[in-house]
């Protein structure tokens, strides 16, 4: 073994954090599950080690474990855990507390559940240099603001009194960085820390996160599926399944000569424009053709049509709070969408995407003042009542980018996907439903007994895959993907981008896909469109938009990909 690791797994001397021979195990109504199984690493100071694998094989875990954070049903069996030369299994919770956030900081998966709702992104940075640095006062507040600006947010000075709600998922993603690295930690856990993060910002954050390491002899973990990240960032590979590493090595070696076929499958999964039209799993199998023509041929026609949308929201100014002048986040967008066409709307964080795929399904009728004209097969949307909106929604559905939160917690997920075919399709008989609902569940690769879990038993990439289900058990005409494979390690995104391949070519849906990974766009879409500062700026077809772009902002983006 390599990466900090001496021949026969003992730990080097020199590494900042040593792991040996950890196990977790987690109680359930199943009884006892292993779900880290005598894990050895160790990461040395100023340098990445990156642990790598699909969704649910004991990343995350691995990561709660080290800093003491497991669930309730959760312990460690056995191993050690060292700081340095500091045995975090034999500190009390107040030692543990110091650690946190000060010798060890963290970067979670899911920046909206793990920011505070209620307090200001400011005040959330001061309380980490509060508890673990000397700074107070005025000082604090500067360091703060400091910080908000070394990981991209424009006018750090003025966003650091908003809430969380005020940032796009990318910021918030900015923000918890800024807080796991304000008190200057010795080793850094990096769960997912580029996952909501359009390419710019990315390239933005990986190039400060070596900065930091270079000038502060950081040590991080790097737990990913991003494979193409790793690549770039990486000094060590641990590949990880079933709760237990398959394969230490160098990076180099991990990217050009695996020595295990798990790790040459997950290579070969990573969707690209070369592999259009065949199976990312199975390459030598080609999926079937869209229906859509293309911009040239006789596609069918236009299924939604947009024309000048303009999204815009009302700023509260002053201490009472009083509404001032309107911000226009959405200006004038137009396009059309036909059936059975994939069309990717791109753009860095913040440009308005999500805010246009919201506003297209009426989702911000009481926040905003939303215009222009949208009609989804001839019907005009913005006009529907609501027995006529009810109908629509029937042909227009959404797979949100955090599932987390587009989940009920308090439903079963059987409750979960029944109650949207109940209300959109009652005249299925509640055991065609049941029977449907199996069989989706069966094509985006979830066992059976899902129906009877609730959406916390389930990692981050499982609950995404539950979230689609929804989405598609209405047969929707149109279905809009806000980053649906943003959550999903690459062999389960072969899997989920080659279900929305069939299902297009069996119910002829359009897609409006939503994303910022340009290998998933290369892959699947048929045409695309730049947004940039609320407009779209560039649109044409895929081949076309990357290879001849005309845009120097869409040039920009096209620059910042990062690749194997």
């Amino acid at each position: 073994m390599s990466g900090g690791l001496n021949p026969g797994g003992a730990p080097n001397a020199a590494a900042v954090l040593s792991v040996r021979d950890l196990s977790v195990r987690i109680s359930g109504e199943a009884g006892v599950n292993e779900a880290v199984k005598a894990l050895s690493l160790a990461v040395e100071r100023g340098q990445t080690f990156a642990l790598v694998g699909e969704s649910g094989c004991g990343k995350s875990m691995t990561a709660l474990a080290l800093l003491r954070l497991l669930p309730e049903a959760g312990r460690i069996a056995s191993g050690a855990i060292e700081l340095d030369e500091i045995d975090l299994n034999r500190l009390p919770e107040s030692g543990m507390r110091a650690v946190r956030g000060g010798q060890i900081g963290i970067i979670f998966q899911e920046p909206s559940t793990s920011l505070n709702p209620v307090m200001t992104v400011g005040a959330q940075i001061l309380e980490v240099l509060h508890t673990h640095t000397g700074q107070r006062g005025a000082d604090a507040v500067q360091r703060a603001i400091d910080w908000l600006g070394r990981v991209g947010i424009p006018d750090p000075a003025q966003r650091f009194n908003d809430y969380p709600f005020q940032f796009s998922g990318g910021q918030k993603q900015r923000v918890m960085i800024a807080i796991a690295l304000a008190a200057q930690p010795r080793l850094l856990i990096a769960d997912e820390p580029t996952t909501a993060l359009d390419v710019t910002v990315q390239a933005q954050i990986l190039q400060l996160l070596a900065d930091i390491q270079a000038e502060m002899g950081l040590a991080i973990l790097l737990i990913t599926h991003d494979l193409t990240v790793v690549r770039h960032v990486a000094d060590h590979v641990a590949l990880m399944r079933d709760g237990q590493i398959l394969l230490t090595v160098d990076a180099p070696t991990f990217f050009k000569a695996p020595d295990h076929p798990y790790a040459r499958q997950l290579l070969a999964a990573i969707p690209t424009f070369a592999k259009r039209g065949h199976s990312l799993l199975r390459p030598d199998e080609p999926l079937p053709h869209s229906k859509f023509a293309g911009p040239g041929g006789s596609s069918i026609s236009s299924v939604l049509s947009v024309k000048d949308l303009t999204v815009s929201y009302a700023q509260r100014q002053g201490l009472l709070r009083r509404q001032g002048a309107a911000v226009r986040v959405v200006d004038g967008v137009s396009f059309e969408l036909a059936a059975g066409e994939t069309l990717a709307l791109l753009g860095e964080s913040g440009c308005g995407k999500t805010t246009t795929a919201k506003a297209l399904l009426r989702l911000l009728d009481k926040q905003a003042h939303v215009g222009g004209r949208v009609e989804l097969g001839g019907v005009s949307v913005f006009d529907a009542g609501s027995a006529a909106l009810k109908r629509l929604r029937q042909s227009l559905q959404i797979v949100f980018q955090d599932p987390y939160a587009s989940l009920n917690p308090r439903m079963l997920v059987g409750q979960i996907l029944e109650e949207g075919v109940a209300a959109l399709r009652p005249d299925r008989s509640r055991r065609d439903r049941q029977a449907q609902i199996a069989r989706l569940l069966d094509r985006v690769g979830l066992p059976s007994n899902t129906v009877r879990r609730y959406p916390h038993e389930f990692s981050g990439g499982q609950r995404q895959r539950i979230a689609i289900a929804r989405a598609l058990s209405v047969e929707p005409k149109v279905l809009v993907c806000d980053e649906p494979t943003s959550a999903l390690d690459v062999s389960v995104q072969a899997q989920i981008l080659e279900l929305l391949k069939v299902l297009q070519q069996e119910f002829n849906m359009g897609y409006l896909f939503i994303t910022h990974n340009f290998g998933v766009v290369e892959y699947l879409s048929d045409r695309i469109a730049v947004m940039h500062q609320g407009r779209i700026i560039e649109i044409g077809a895929t081949e076309s938009v990357l290879k001849n772009a005309r845009h120097p902002e869409t040039r920009r983006l096209l620059a910042a990909v990062p690749r194997l």
